[in-house]
């Protein structure tokens, strides 16, 4: 299948699983601590990195549920191989605002990226505590600010500037990168204790050029002018970018590689 006909979930799974979501996975679980037999649920799973990970860790007694509410990522993250040993993944479609999922049905929740984007986060956060039981545990791994990825910071400039957008039309991903307020939320969730660390790894990512034409179509899906282009001006739009920020991408790329820095909160809440 050429990448013409791939999915937007098997491009994000091809380009950006192993390169950035498998290594913060690694992070998230350290902080976790799954134990063998714990029940796990990946809560806004996408296609399953972090699914995937947990599952030999907890074993054939545990259990591992994998929860998105897009269907084509959870077909894309049941599809991919090898399948890992240990508890068999259940995928799931489902909205963390309101998970059709019993009371304390769960020992350990992990949410790798997900929480930021929920249209009500504290809703979301009460769902969680609702699914743990008493001696349960949540671990979060949640983007830090945008001014602590440069790199990300002057692809979303530029593209609010060409589109006559604002920039929070495009930084959801960074939108929660305050440690404060991240802790505040999950006390008001009714988390009693709440430990936020930061934790910064260098990414590498194949193809700067296709990490520039990646992240601008991404971060413009939504917005109105983008939208409204025609699909030959499009990659214009992209390629005109790219040309602005050369200097940049060449500055952060080596060996054919993009490596740069990205930096997120791990909050452990019990």
């Amino acid at each position: 299948m050429s990448e013409s006909e791939s999915s937007a979930a098997e491009i994000y799974e091809r380009y950006m699983g192993s390169a950035i979501a498998d290594p913060f996975t690694v992070v998230l679980l350290q902080y976790a601590s799954p134990n063998p037999s714990d029940r796990v649920l990946d809560l806004a799973a996408g296609t399953g990195s972090v699914a995937r990970h947990v599952a030999p860790l907890v074993g054939v007694e545990g259990r591992a549920v994998a929860l998105d509410i897009n269907p084509d990522m959870l077909a894309v993250g049941r599809a991919t191989l090898p399948v890992p040993a240990g508890a068999p993944i259940e995928w799931r479609e489902g909205d963390a605002l309101n998970l059709d999922l019993p009371d304390q049905a769960f020992d350990l929740v992990l949410c790798q990226q997900g929480l930021q984007f929920f249209s009500d986060r504290a809703a979301a956060l009460r769902e969680t505590r609702r699914v743990l039981n008493g001696a349960g545990r949540a671990v979060f791994s949640v983007w830090r600010d945008l001014d602590l990825h440069p790199v990300y910071k002057a692809l979303f400039e530029a593209t609010a500037r060409h589109l006559a957008a604002d920039i929070s039309d495009f930084d959801v991903s960074f939108s929660l990168g305050d440690a404060d307020e991240l802790e505040a939320l999950l006390r008001e969730a009714g988390f009693e204790r709440v430990d936020v660390a930061p934790r910064q790894l260098d990414v590498r990512l194949p193809s700067p050029e296709r990490f520039v034409q990646l992240t601008v179509a991404g971060a413009a899906t939504s917005v109105p002018a983008f939208i409204h282009m025609s699909p030959e001006a499009r990659p214009k739009l992209v390629e005109a970018i790219g040309e602005e920020l050369g200097p940049l991408i060449s500055s952060y790329s080596a060996g054919g590689e993009l490596v740069f820095p990205m930096s997120t909160h791990i909050v452990l809440a019990t």
